[in-house]
């Protein structure tokens, strides 16, 4: 085990391409959109947050699942359990379309080695060490990266990818008009309860 890197960041690269589609989950208020960064509010996650003052970031999923999965269902035993109506009735999923290509660390397959580090250490850690694993994204900003890409702990069949708001703007994203879920819609939770239900976890109304 290892509480980040033993010196500067060696890592791959993953471009993210231009026309790149990414799905975002968020509170539904106001003054918010799936564009918008996080400039350091809320409790820690995986990568984020660090700086001072914070670096903003904007979490994504490759896919609606990858979303979900680090969002809604990120506390759900994997055995099953359920989603109550104050865990999804305030959530809202955007997606952006990426403006331009954006350099990411590689948090993934063969670029563990290059790192020096395994999935065990960085990407697959319980939240009880975030305060670990934030200094793989510290170390990966102090690098040059835009971000980073991962393969989700939660559905490790796609992708997830934080961006740091110092280096991506708000605008190298475009918000797709066409697209959108509410889920305090019924047909966007009747959505929700259909992915979760063979996943045994149930969406309580």
């Amino acid at each position: 085990m290892t509480a980040g890197p033993s010196g500067p960041l060696t890592a791959d690269t993953h471009i993210l391409d231009e026309g790149a589609h990414l799905y975002r989950i968020f509170t539904n208020r106001p003054d918010r959109h799936a564009g918008t960064f996080n400039p350091g509010f809320g409790t820690p996650t995986r990568f984020a947050f660090f700086g001072d003052p914070a670096i903003p970031v904007l979490y994504a999923g490759e896919s609606e699942i990858a979303a979900i999965s680090e969002t809604l269902l990120h506390d759900v035993p994997a055995d099953g359990g359920a989603l109550l109506p104050g865990d999804y009735q305030n959530k809202v999923m955007g997606r952006l379309t990426a403006q331009r290509p954006l350099r990411l660390a590689s948090f993934m397959g063969t670029g563990f080695r290059t790192m020096g580090a395994s999935a065990e250490d960085v990407t697959r850690t319980p939240a009880s060490r975030y305060a670990e694993t934030v200094l793989w994204a510290e170390a990966a900003h102090a690098a040059g990266f835009e971000g980073i890409a991962w393969m989700s702990r939660q559905c490790d069949t796609e992708k997830a990818y934080v961006f740091f708001g110092d280096r991506v703007r708000e605008d190298d994203f475009a918000v797709d008009p066409a697209y959108g879920r509410a889920f305090a819609l019924p047909d966007d939770a009747d959505w929700l309860t259909r992915l979760c239900s063979p996943l045994r976890i149930e969406v309580r109304r």
